[in-house]
């Protein structure tokens, strides 16, 4: 049996999963958020882009890293580059840069006892050099 991985997918994946867990925790319903204040200011219809309460709810609000919202023009003058591009870069930066925290030595003993375990019970022979 093959195993494969792509890890561009793997990045997406995790985006999409962010921005699903942004989502259950909810979508506060006031008339703060719901721009009460503003609409009776600005009028229906009107442009609220501008208004002071949408820069503010706006920071609120899921911020993908991978899904590009610029508009045509500025998108094609960084490259064009779409989602699955984007997200082969950062799984490149991520496996040239990240350094992950070793195990404690505690569970470095459980995960071998267990290998060892499950080696004696497959009756497979560990290569002398790894005991």
């Amino acid at each position: 049996m093959g195993m494969t991985i792509d890890f561009g997918q793997l990045v997406m994946d995790n985006e999409f999963a962010r921005m699903i867990k942004f989502i259950l925790q909810g979508i506060a319903v006031n008339t703060e958020t719901l721009a009460v204040d503003a609409i009776r200011e600005i009028g229906i219809g009107k442009d609220f882009l501008g208004h002071i309460s949408t820069l503010n709810h706006m920071t609120s609000q899921s911020r993908p890293q991978l899904i590009d919202r610029c508009m045509r023009e500025r998108w094609t003058a960084s490259g064009s580059t779409d989602i699955y591009q984007r997200a082969i870069e950062e799984a490149r930066h991520i496996l040239e840069t990240h350094k992950p925290d070793p195990l404690p030595a505690d569970v470095l003993a459980a995960m071998g006892a267990t290998i060892a375990e499950a080696e004696e019970e497959l009756g497979v022979v560990s290569h002398p050099a790894k005991k």
